[in-house]
């Protein structure tokens, strides 16, 4: 069977990188693993936990996403006005998958704090969802 939480990943990578407004201030620099010495801002996929919630009919999963954006400006405006455009992308969001269906996408919270080098900014954006697999 393949895997929700990897489908559920490229979903997710698939309309932010679709999603205009959060193009305008990453470009294209959404990333899983971000390169050496990527250029501020940008965004990254971070932690998940898929938890079984199967009903009698079909398997399903409660998936819990962690998304992370980075700044180096000073402040907090542009890493909030990034976090704002990823919150906004999936809040709610359609996200087509081949074998499961994300059945609802929330926004939970978004974190807002300085790294411990002093210069960069970091929002924790994280997200709930109910993924179901799709009959054959």
């Amino acid at each position: 069977m393949p895997s929700p939480d990897l489908e559920l990943q490229g979903a997710l990578l698939t309309r932010l990188t679709a999603y205009a407004d959060l193009s305008a201030l990453v470009d294209d620099r959404i990333y899983d693993e971000p390169p050496d010495g990527a250029r501020y801002p940008y965004v990254t996929l971070g932690e998940s936990q898929l938890l079984n919630d199967d009903m009698t009919c079909r398997r399903a999963w409660r998936a819990y996403l962690t998304l992370h954006a980075w700044s180096q400006k000073t402040g907090y405006p542009e890493v909030k006005q990034v976090a704002s455009a990823v919150a906004d992308a999936l809040h709610l969001a359609s996200l087509p998958m081949a074998h499961f269906r994300a059945a609802i996408i929330t926004h939970s919270q978004t974190r807002v704090f300085r790294d411990a080098d002093g210069a960069t900014s970091h929002a924790v954006i994280t997200f709930d969802t109910r993924v179901e697999e799709i009959p054959a």
